[in-house]
């Protein structure tokens, strides 16, 4: 049997509709819609394109939600990509999915937001800048044991932080749209562009789009799956798309084309025009809120993703093991957490970074160019979004493989104007991995290797198991 292929999962079903929104709402809606903003709008000629970047971007995420929204509901179990991966091109894609979540991908996503929790938590409490690795594992630590509680727990504090940031957010847009006095931003203004240009708006665009795939992780947890993940993701979505537009369009209607263009924190300077002196602390205090919300939700659905594996592969049978009280993957959490606090000071850190380096001298290697990238968050970005985009490119594809292999089985959901769909989102992520390997350079081979590293596990693995079946 295929592994994905069986629900043993002993989980109950406590995530509703709205709550499956929230997750996704709360992980895509992290610290980018305060940073990416001034970048897109530096990379077109008006407003009017950095606006068509945004509503691009919405676009393909919606494209990619379709093809999710078969997946997820043709295949209902826990493991998102995993599973998917695992039926269309065998075990071993879906175990190395697995295992560039847990040492790359989703860990690196979780200190990414880390990072940002932490820089804006040194501000608002006028610590000292050597106390933000502590900050950023604090936030790790105090949201994995809060998920090792339960389901109910996780739930609750990602509804709490979804909501809280919502809220946060609209009352930027207000401010922007009614508190600050700013003219209508004619949209034939035109400026020289001072980067690339459209492309690499969208680069920005789409990875603040990015996460909403993570709430495949849950499927088993999800009341009425076939039905509700397909609702969630394009509610989700559609709410972000909307919310995001909002913003901008608040950021241009206070601060103007230029403006916008040039600022480095585009929600102060605008709530700076209502609030005055108090406007840094509230933005610092809401970036954290949303940085704290797309964590919880990574640590939620990332653990999910590992217990399945460790249900199917005994290597990592520890993996699958659910405290029975709690109801909640406990070791899943904890070792998560503990992989992303490893990155964070082998990262954040000059004394990680060093033991790095030595690492690839002694295979020979050239070590990567840490001065590139600017701090612990752009040096993760860089390394992990090319392993990223090829596993999405790859997941895009399986829906083809799985129609012709799996044709047999029944499909609730179907991709609206098939093969249309899939076809835009495969090239979406075949150029967004094209651009992300030009963008990390060398950095991209600090989380290859790990990832490569998995090939001898899972051979030793399937040779236990061959092993198992002999003596039976």
């Amino acid at each position: 049997m295929i592994p994905g292929d069986q629900n043993t999962d002993p989980v109950q079903r406590r995530l509703g509709l709205w709550d499956t929104v929230s997750i996704i709402v709360g992980i895509v809606v992290g610290v980018s819609i305060f940073k990416a903003p001034p970048l897109i709008f530096a990379n077109v000629e008006t407003p009017w394109h950095g606006l068509l970047a945004w509503v691009l971007g919405g676009i393909l995420a919606l494209v990619g939600a379709l093809c999710y929204a078969e997946l997820a509901a043709t295949y209902p179990r826990a493991g998102g990509d995993y599973v998917y991966l695992s039926r269309a091109y065998g075990p071993a894609v879906g175990f190395f999915f697995a295992w560039a979540q847990i040492v790359a991908v989703l860990t690196g996503s979780i200190c990414v937001m880390a990072y940002v929790f932490a820089d804006y938590a040194v501000e608002f409490f006028s610590a000292s800048a050597e106390t933000g690795v502590g900050f950023a594992a604090a936030a790790v630590v105090v949201l994995t044991l809060l998920n090792c509680s339960g389901m109910v727990a996780g739930r609750t504090a990602q509804n709490i932080l979804t909501v809280a940031k919502v809220v946060g957010l609209l009352g930027v847009v207000v401010s922007g749209f009614f508190w600050t006095g700013g003219a209508p931003v004619p949209l034939e203004v035109r400026q020289p562009i001072s980067g690339p240009g459209f492309g690499l708006a969208m680069v920005f665009v789409l990875y603040t789009y990015g996460g909403w795939n993570d709430a495949a992780f849950v499927t088993a947890e999800i009341h009425d799956t076939r039905r509700n993940i397909p609702r969630a993701l394009l509610l989700g979505i559609g709410a972000i798309f909307i919310l995001y537009l909002l913003i901008n369009m608040a950021y241009l209607k206070s601060l103007g084309f230029e403006g916008l263009r040039n600022s480095t924190t585009p929600a102060a300077d605008v709530l700076k025009l209502s609030l005055g002196k108090g406007a840094s602390q509230f933005v610092s205090l809401l970036v954290m809120i949303s940085a704290l919300g797309a964590i919880n939700g990574m640590i939620l659905t990332g653990s999910r993703l590992y217990a399945a594996v460790g249900a199917e592969h005994q290597m990592f049978s520890l993996l699958g093991r659910w405290h029975e009280r709690f109801g909640a993957p406990v070791w899943s959490c904890l070792v998560q957490a503990v992989m992303a606090l490893l990155l964070l000071f082998a990262v954040g850190t000059e004394t990680g970074r060093s033991a790095i380096d030595g690492g690839f001298r002694a295979v020979a290697v050239a070590p990567p160019s840490w001065d590139n990238f600017s701090g612990g968050f752009e040096r993760l970005i860089a390394g992990i979004a090319p392993v990223f985009w090829f596993f999405f490119l790859l997941t895009g594809l399986s829906l083809f493989v799985l129609r012709s292999k799996d044709r047999h089985l029944p499909r609730v959901y179907k991709v609206p104007a098939f093969p249309i769909p899939p076809i835009l989102f495969c090239g979406m992520c075949l150029y967004m991995l094209w651009s992300a390997v030009a963008y990390a350079g060398t950095m991209t081979l600090v989380w290859i290797l790990p990832v490569v590293a998995a090939v001898p596990l899972y051979l030793i693995g399937r040779c236990h198991l061959r092993r198992d079946k002999t003596k039976t």
